[in-house]
């Protein structure tokens, strides 16, 4: 019986430690489970060289134990993974909701340079990959949230400055992140509001 208590002793100190490791790694962990997809939705991107879009497909991704919620996607050879807390898919959320009431009151200006960051922008982190064969290289850029008119039509931008590689492994010509946009009609701002909800993604671990 001695040695059975101080088995379970020992089991639960191990178990309170390995919990207490995780919580200071981990300070906005919603559960221990690794990250899983919860769907997926279409957006667009710029073409290199070129004033259109391109349609792509974009990997919705869950990470409980970051809360964050991660956009991966292709661009050309590179593979790119946007991460989102908490507090930028609200700002998304409530940017989506503003933009429908300016949509709906004629209120849209084409000057980008205007509406790029006309909803806020929100500090975000970021990781990708130049080749399937490169290494994965990381930055904390800034993201602003706005619209956009591409191609004749308006589009919710989320365009994401250069912020330097935080990893220390970067080969010359990659000391920064790469800069781009990414666009959502409302009919695809309003599926990813859905995925972004916090609500719906505690759900998801019950």
């Amino acid at each position: 019986m001695k040695k059975y208590l101080c088995f379970c002793i020992a089991a639960l100190l191990f178990v309170s430690c390995v919990t207490a490791g995780r919580t200071e790694k981990y300070p906005a962990m919603l559960a221990d489970v690794d990250p899983f997809s919860i769907g997926s939705v279409k957006a667009s991107l710029d073409e290199t060289f070129s004033t259109s879009i391109k349609e792509t497909i974009v990997e919705v991704i869950f990470y409980p134990r970051e809360n964050e919620v991660a956009l991966e996607f292709n661009n050309g050879p590179a593979l790119y993974r946007q991460f989102w807390g908490e507090a930028g898919r609200l700002q998304l959320i409530n940017a989506l909701s503003s933009y429908k009431e300016d949509l709906a009151n004629q209120r849209l200006i084409t000057s980008y340079n205007r509406s790029r960051d006309v909803y806020g922008r929100f500090n975000g982190r970021f990781q990708w990959k130049p080749f399937s064969f490169s290494a994965t290289y990381k930055a904390s850029p800034v993201i602003r949230l706005g619209y956009r008119f591409r191609n004749g039509s308006p589009f919710i931008s989320a365009s994401q400055i250069k912020a330097k590689e935080e990893t220390g492994i970067n080969r010359k010509g990659l000391s920064e992140s790469p800069a781009y946009s990414i666009y959502f009609t409302l009919t695809q701002g309003e599926e990813l509001a859905a995925l972004f909800d916090q609500a719906y993604l505690l759900g998801l671990l019950r």
